[in-house]
């Protein structure tokens, strides 16, 4: 699907002091500072439309959520949702980040959970290197993450599930809780908290969910 280009949304995006970082570069090993606490910090890399990732900060008051996304465009809607609703967010922020960079912006050991929801499923062969769990990603979530940080992942993809199942395995991650129908296992996950994007396409096919941990 083709990303549609909202002018000046990166200006727009630093309109929003409220919720979105400009900077996160300056806050390595130092986020609990933003948020004014020591609450463990969860990190959705790549948060669409933000369904997911506001709702989970509104379950949880007690932890602090950061919202990753590549794309300014696609930012601003999040940032105009936070804008747009009378709840105050006290713990989330929103910032511009690519994933292929997220050990250079938090400190080691830093993050206590990743969410990875239905991300790009790079299905050819000579792009595995991109996918948001290669060994490549693997190796700097394991930098960012506390001793018992996990990794929670959501796919539509079932070439990219089974793919992350064995770049997993190979890396030394413990897997649990895996369903490969969510929707069906819904009795085991009732904490389950659906995207835009999951509650369009699930009619079609199964979820597929992992937990991986350090």
């Amino acid at each position: 699907m083709r990303l549609r280009k909202v002018k000046d949304a990166d200006l727009k995006l630093e309109e929003n002091t409220k919720y979105f970082i400009a900077n996160p570069n300056e806050f390595k090993g130092k986020w609990n500072k933003v948020f004014n606490n020591d609450n463990p910090i969860h990190i959705e890399v790549g948060c669409g439309k933000g369904k997911f990732i506001l709702e989970l900060a509104k379950r949880n008051p007690d932890i602090n959520y950061i919202a990753i996304e590549k794309y300014d465009s696609v930012l601003l809607r999040v940032s105009e949702k936070l804008l747009e609703d009378e709840y105050e967010y006290n713990n989330l922020k929103i910032t511009i980040l690519d994933a292929k960079e997220i050990s250079e912006f938090f400190g080691e050991e830093e993050v206590s959970r990743i969410y990875l929801n239905f991300s790009d499923p790079w299905p050819k062969n000579h792009h595995a290197k991109r996918r948001l769990t290669s060994k490549i990603f693997l190796d700097q979530y394991r930098t960012i993450l506390t001793k018992d940080g996990e990794i929670h992942q959501k796919t539509d993809n079932r070439g990219l599930f089974e793919y992350s199942l064995e770049s997993f395995n190979e890396n030394g991650w413990k897997l649990s809780n895996i369903s490969l129908d969510l929707h069906k296992d819904l009795e085991k996950y009732p904490f389950n908290i659906t995207t835009e994007f999951e509650e369009k396409w699930s009619p079609n096919g199964p979820i597929y969910r992992l937990e991986a941990r350090k």
